[in-house]
């Protein structure tokens, strides 16, 4: 609670405190790490980051938006029903990790913070999960354990009634406490929005009207020829800056344009497509000598940018071996297999005649090769930096463009998770491999460095503290005291107590875990006092969904605690006020709505 030490350090410690005083063996404390709860975290956020990356979290968006004319409290009240709906059919940890990308691209669009709306996220995925009895673990452990008692299941939607009443005092409640205890902190997420994009190089850097495309025809001089025996630098002071041509190459399952960098023994094919740099007059009289035709390109930053080109800005530092020295002499090109686009001198721009110029400290150069070449260059610190960084936008360049196979591979993991065709974690991983091999997240490097292994981590050590609190004793004999104490109340005061305890724990330690320990205290307790075990059973289910006050809840808690930059306070203090909220509303509604 101090947030002194980081919540997954902590984790870990009390992980090795019960096996160092013998509560649990390795085997029970590492058994976290095996759940599939944690395997299916990690997937997620390989899902979110392609949900990120083709941008089909900024088209759903952008239609949020739409529909929510201009209005902030129209927009978060929409969001917090879509939330609701999506997780009546799935988890709600896959909901948080499906609807964060989408949440957060909405309030750098309207620069607002994200931490005003990811512990509503959280909360609201945890209602949903009291929609449909498959929405959450702890209504298909309690319909089980009616049924293995000889009582008839739930039915699908029996507990729904319940679920819309949390969902509306939810609504409600975070409504009207949005704006006073919501934080408004700047979270890491956040940054992705503050790095130079490439269409904001290219503006910066005059690119404009100096950037050309051009296509070879079959009767065109050019086809079948090397670009080092044209001589087209020093016949028409021009560069080629790529070559681009159909193609099925690389890992990618998908038709694609292959761009290649253009150099001394790339070869010319018919119907490439080349982009040129220089001024017009040069280029037109180029094409005019080989037959070829101008195309409209669609903007300099799209041009520059693809799957295997892209563009970066370069500086070089106080004790560069490159000061005073031309790019002519250093031999850049062949070096970095790089090209120099523009120098960046104290607000001037360089655009010809680069290659003569005498390099100075403090000149800033626009570069554009492979992402490949691209990061090699920016591991040489000695002489450059390279400013922001190179492969977060070439994962964006690969998977532009596919936000509707991000969409198809989306609708088929919910479908998969609704239909139950495979586990919950099978359906999972189906769509992360599925997001990696259409492109939508580039490579498998790509997929490891968009998991937030903080969060696999806390939830895989805190998970053995169920084994623990079982082994020991120690939560049973809480319960069976507060049952005796609340006795005496009647009925209705058991069931206070049994919700009560349910919610306590559920802080604590995950729903699942909780409702296996509660549902047969809540049984028991019910037949002991002789009546309906179903509201019983109902209050142990709703109570461990109501994992609000400690990041350690619940999963949901713990993805937006990191995004959102929340601290433990965070939650105590906008959970603590929803819990005893909930704990009146239920007291009222349970017992109405499944008689005692």
């Amino acid at each position: 609670m101090t947030n002194k030490i980081r919540a997954d350090l902590v984790a870990i410690l009390a992980l090795l405190a019960f096996v160092l005083t013998g509560i649990l063996s390795p085997i029970e404390a590492l058994s976290g790490f095996s759940n599939s709860v944690v395997i299916m975290i990690a997937a997620l956020f390989v899902i979110g980051a392609g949900i990120l990356r083709t941008g089909l979290a900024q088209m759903a968006g952008s239609l949020l938006l739409k529909y929510s004319d201009d209005s902030e409290k129209r927009l978060f009240i929409l969001l917090l029903v879509i939330v609701a709906s999506v997780g009546a059919f799935m988890s709600n940890t896959g909901t948080v990790a499906l609807m964060l990308p989408i949440v957060v691209s909405i309030a750098i669009s309207i620069k607002s913070s994200p931490s005003k709306y990811l512990i509503p996220l959280s909360y609201m995925a945890s209602f949903s999960g009291l929609l449909t009895l498959i929405a959450s673990p702890p209504n298909l452990i309690v319909s089980q354990m009616l049924v293995d008692n000889g009582y008839e299941k739930l039915s699908f939607f029996q507990i729904t009634p319940i679920g819309i009443i949390g969902v509306v005092v939810g609504i409600i409640y975070l409504y009207f406490v949005r704006n006073k205890l919501l934080p408004k902190r700047k979270s890491a997420t956040t940054d992705v929005d503050n790095k130079l994009s490439a269409k904001q190089l290219a503006t910066d850097y005059e690119l404009g009207g100096n950037l050309f495309l051009l296509k070879v025809p079959a009767i065109s001089g050019l086809v079948g020829k090397r670009l080092a025996q044209l001589k087209i630098p020093a016949t028409y002071h021009l560069c080629i800056l790529k070559i681009s041509r159909k193609s099925t190459e690389g890992m990618n399952l998908l038709p694609m344009n292959f761009h290649e960098m253009a150099g001394p023994n790339s070869f010319i094919q018919e119907k490439d497509r080349l982009y040129i740099q220089g001024s017009r007059s040069n280029v037109e009289k180029f094409a005019f000598d080989y037959n070829l035709s101008i195309e409209e390109s669609s903007s300099e930053a799209d041009e520059l940018v693809s799957k295997q080109l892209g563009i970066a800005e370069v500086l070089l530092t106080p004790h560069s071996s490159f000061i005073n020295e031309t790019l002519r002499s250093i031999g850049f090109r062949e070096k970095y297999n790089l090209n120099i686009l523009g120098i960046n001198r104290q607000g001037e721009y360089v655009e010809k005649d680069m290659s003569k110029q005498t390099l100075r400290f403090g000149d800033a150069l626009l570069v554009q090769g492979t992402w490949d070449s691209i990061e090699l260059l920016s591991r040489d610190t000695r002489n450059v930096v390279v400013i922001g960084q190179p492969k977060e936008h070439a994962s964006m360049a690969a998977a532009s463009g596919k936000a509707s196979i991000a969409g198809a591979i989306m609708i088929l993991m919910v479908l998969l998770m609704v239909l139950e065709i495979f586990p919950a974690v099978i359906s999972v991983l189906i769509g992360a491999a599925l997001m990696i091999l259409t492109g939508c997240v580039r490579n498998m490097d790509d997929a490891y460095g968009q998991i937030n292994w903080e969060s696999v981590v806390l939830i895989g050590a805190m998970l053995p503290m169920a084994t623990a609190l079982e082994k020991t004793g120690g939560m049973v004999l809480l319960s069976e005291g507060i049952i005796q104490f609340m006795g005496g109340l009647g009925p209705l005061g058991v069931l206070g107590g049994i919700f009560f305890i349910t919610m306590l724990f559920g802080q604590f330690i995950s729903n699942t875990a909780t409702a296996v320990l509660f549902a047969p205290i809540g049984l028991s307790a019910a037949l002991s006092i002789g009546v309906s075990p179903y509201p019983f059973l109902i209050a142990v289910a709703v109570g461990a969904s109501m994992a609000f006050s400690t990041p350690v809840a619940s999963p949901t808690n713990a993805l937006v605690m990191t995004a959102g930059g929340y601290q433990f306070k965070d939650f105590v203090k906008i959970g603590v006020p929803l819990q005893f909220i909930m704990l009146i509303v239920m007291m009222i509604a349970i017992p109405i709505l499944f008689p005692l």
